[in-house]
């Protein structure tokens, strides 16, 4: 079982950047693929970006694509979202999940979420 804990969420202007931090405790992580969900208040839960164990696939949203980079070091078990050019759309609690049956983009498919980090993206 693996614990999450993301970090690194703040108020920004848009144009900022900022670096997203989801640290996990427990077994097995460097076997885990690993995504990056976000949410606002009356929506659902929208898929972000994910990537496989090794860090040689990954997956963005059309949204983040560009902007977004996902990268993992399985030596500190942490996984990271690199995010640029924000927007105010991009406003979220922002979550990290493990996706145990293989890299995903489908919000079913993740388990083991953290309680999330705020991004607030002002214009």
């Amino acid at each position: 079982q693996v614990q999450l804990v993301e970090s690194g969420g703040g108020l920004v202007q848009a144009g900022d950047s900022l670096r997203l931090t989801c640290a996990a405790s427990g077994r097995g992580f460097s076997n885990y693929d690993m995504g990056w969900f976000r949410q606002t208040p009356g929506k659902e839960r929208e898929f972000v970006a994910a990537i496989n164990w090794s860090g040689g696939i990954t997956y963005y949203a059309d949204s983040v694509k560009g902007r977004f980079t996902i990268s993992r070091d399985n030596a500190k078990n942490t996984v990271y979202l690199q995010m640029n050019s924000l927007r105010p759309e991009d406003t979220a609690l922002y979550y990290c999940a493990t996706a145990p049956y293989g890299v995903s983009r489908v919000e079913s498919d993740f388990r083991s979420w953290g309680q999330g980090t705020h991004v607030t993206v002002s214009s």
